[in-house]
């Protein structure tokens, strides 16, 4: 999820903007979570590759094995 849709119980305004410590605290706190996937360094074009790489090192293994 991203705070960038989530509304602040405090202040009633959204998260993204920081207007009170409770705000700026929730933001802070998603934001160091947001990069401790084993993924999460690799951007978009990065993972499609990934994905493509495996699907070819499956079909290999596929065709190996029939």
């Amino acid at each position: 999820m991203t705070y960038d849709r989530l509304v602040c119980a405090n202040c009633a305004a959204p998260v993204s903007e920081g207007r009170c410590r409770v705000c700026r605290a929730v933001r802070q706190q998603m934001l160091e979570e947001q990069g401790q996937g084993p993924l999460a360094g690799m951007n978009p074009a990065m993972l499609i590759a990934l994905m493509i790489v495996l699907l070819a090192a499956l079909a290999l293994v596929a065709h190996q094995t029939a």
